[in-house]
């Protein structure tokens, strides 16, 4: 059975995202593919040693500030890294990640200025994922995924 990487924030349990709030998807497919064990769940902020919950964070070119003007860019590719190292270890068919993350975004992102803007974009996770060969979804093509999974997998 091919797995498929996701964003735990997606996956649920334990939260992990910056406000300390989940974001577990519901979809019944998505909670198929995790009741037959096809889920592998990554989160890189917390793979890259960052705490729950912290200061949000966005994208601006290849840095990652914090609302609070820290730069976290060393922290992102950390986690960045682990997740493609999972990618390869558990032999991933793809990768769902939660859309306008800084780190997961796939087609996405804020702007970096705090205001709310949404631009065209991919967080740094989902960069390195793409370089290493890994097709990457956001949550909202399921569909895709789905389809994907009966060709190849």
């Amino acid at each position: 059975m091919k797995k498929i990487l996701v964003s735990m924030c997606l996956y649920g349990g334990e939260p992990v995202r910056y406000d300390g709030k989940s974001k577990e998807e519901t979809a019944p497919v998505f909670i198929r593919w995790k009741e037959e064990g096809r889920l592998v769940p990554v989160c890189p902020e917390v793979f890259g040693g960052l705490p729950v919950p912290r200061s949000d964070a966005q994208r601006t070119g290849d840095r990652i500030i914090a609302r609070n003007g820290n730069d976290v860019t060393a922290e992102y590719l950390k986690g960045a890294e682990e997740a493609v190292r999972l990618a390869k270890t558990e032999n991933v068919i793809c990768a769902v990640m939660k859309e306008k993350s800084p780190s997961c975004g796939s087609s996405r992102i804020y702007d970096g200025s705090f205001s709310g803007r949404i631009i065209e974009g991919e967080g740094m996770a989902v960069e390195l994922l793409r370089k290493a060969g890994v097709r990457v979804f956001s949550e909202e093509q399921l569909d895709e995924v789905q389809k994907l999974i009966e060709l190849e997998g």
